[in-house]
């Protein structure tokens, strides 16, 4: 049976992690794009739901029965999309590819 001999000191290089993959930029434009439109199209409900409940002539009776059912749920909606865009803003960055 032999034994190796192992030096009482080892160099072992400093490790740098890169985190510079190119597929990073690509799920952060997506990101961006899902956030964006979701955001948009909460932004929309959210003023078809307002305006149908303040203005009576505006919508039919089914819209306005839709509204008031579901106007809570979209203000929810709102801020959690907001919260999570901001933070997604804060922590990554959005890029549009521009």
């Amino acid at each position: 049976m032999t034994h190796a001999l192992i030096p009482a000191d080892v160099d072992i290089p400093d490790i740098e992690p890169d985190f510079s993959a190119p597929f990073f930029q690509g799920f952060q434009v997506i990101a961006s794009y899902i956030l964006a439109g979701a955001l948009i199209t909460v932004l929309i409900m959210l003023i078809i739901a307002g305006a149908s409940l303040a203005f009576r002539g505006l919508a039919p009776d089914r819209v306005r029965t839709w509204a008031g059912e579901n106007i809570l749920w979209i203000f929810i909606a709102a801020a959690v999309l907001g919260a999570a865009s901001g933070l997604f803003q804060w922590f990554v960055n959005f890029d549009f590819g521009f």
